[in-house]
């Protein structure tokens, strides 16, 4: 099932979403693949999510298990152009700061 990730700022959490139901969570970790989606159409925000299969979305992570990975860079978002610096990928740290870190496993 689809899985839906972006950032409620205001509530400074972290939000998933799928058609059944929707779940907030201060840290996520996706190991597994994911890709961008943007739909700058909609009056309202967020108009870019990430989206991921449920298989891979793990809420409020342990730091032994985020440990297993080395960060690679971040992700980012253009709020103006409606727009994210990668597009896939094969590893995300949603952090509780507000970041996404771009990860890799250690042993790659």
């Amino acid at each position: 099932m689809k899985h839906t990730i972006h950032r409620c700022n205001c509530r400074k959490v972290w939000t998933v979403q799928n058609r059944k139901r929707r779940v907030t969570a201060s840290s996520i970790l996706l190991d597994g693949s994911w890709s961008v989606e943007v739909k700058p159409q909609r009056r309202c925000n967020p108009k870019g999510f990430v989206v991921a299969k449920q298989q891979s979305v793990i809420l409020h992570p342990p730091p032994e298990l985020i440990a297993e990975f080395i960060v690679s860079g971040q992700l980012l978002y253009n709020k103006e152009q409606v727009a994210f610096n990668v597009q896939t990928g094969e590893g995300l740290y949603f952090a509780a700061d507000g970041a996404c870190y771009l990860l890799r496993r250690g042993d790659e």
